[in-house]
């Protein structure tokens, strides 16, 4: 699928308006459980399979996760979601290229992104550029690339924040509530979305039919889970669950749109 991905997602953005993808953490996840985790999503719906996290992520990590999941998926592609330049394989299909636009640190703005440049090239990965913002509590990311949460109260310096990335050139902008931390509002998703016109992704604590709903019909394109695929036991019933969720605020969205 090199070279092939962002035409693979905007395509099927444009087909069935809103779009679901599973996060896997190498750190916790084997590659016998990442072939599972990966056969249950498919199986559910999911379009992509996001491979990465925020601490003690290493390359064979990584590859070994990406080996398992490519023996259970169904022709979907495995992005890269890289927490550091070592969490890169040569196995993906893509990478979020992304830049953490509020950290407080210029290493996670540019710095690791500087790094990490010449191993995409060398593994000939495809680029998704991806402006990256922590909101609220953040969570264990905000904590490792030493951001300052955008508050959850204030969405129109979210959507600044994310007009600015699209001004600057990149593809998708992805709103982060933080793994178990208080899920983006409604709000903020529907001030960003009427404020871009790029794709919005949106993850962190959405784990039910009711939350899925409530964020794409709000705006959101894509959503992603993680944290319920490492926990549930039931990973299939869970992501069907979350998948409905998110169709039906699609088509909630795009009613009122018409109307």
């Amino acid at each position: 699928m090199k070279k092939k991905v962002k035409r693979y997602l905007l395509r099927r953005l444009s087909k069935e308006k809103a779009l679901h993808m599973t996060l896997i953490d190498p750190e916790k996840t084997s590659r016998e459980e990442a072939r599972k985790i990966c056969v249950e999503a498919v199986r559910a719906g999911t379009s992509a399979i996001m491979v990465g996290g925020s601490i003690g992520v290493s390359e064979r990590m990584v590859d070994e996760v990406i080996r398992g999941i490519k023996k259970g998926k169904r022709d979907i592609p495995v992005i890269l979601f890289p927490g550091n330049p070592s969490a890169l394989s040569k196995y993906a299909d893509a990478v979020w290229f992304l830049s953490v636009l509020n950290s407080q640190n210029p290493y996670f703005i540019i710095g690791a992104q500087m790094q990490g440049a010449p191993i995409v090239k060398k593994y000939n990965l495809e680029v998704l550029s991806l402006a990256y913002l922590i909101l609220g509590e953040g969570g264990v990311v905000s904590y490792v690339s030493q951001t300052r949460p955008l508050p959850l109260e204030k969405p129109e310096i979210v959507a600044s924040y994310a007009l600015a990335a699209e001004y600057i050139g990149f593809n998708f902008v992805y709103l982060e509530g933080g793994s178990g931390s208080k899920p983006v509002s409604p709000n903020i998703v529907r001030c960003v979305k009427n404020t871009i016109s790029i794709p919005l992704i949106v993850g962190g604590g959405i784990k039910t039919y009711e939350k899925a709903k409530e964020i794409v019909g709000a705006g959101a394109d894509i959503i992603v889970t993680g944290t319920v695929v490492e926990e549930a036991d039931d990973i299939y019933s869970s992501l069907c669950n979350i998948i409905k969720g998110m169709r039906d605020g699609a088509t909630l969205r795009n009613s009122s749109t018409q109307q």
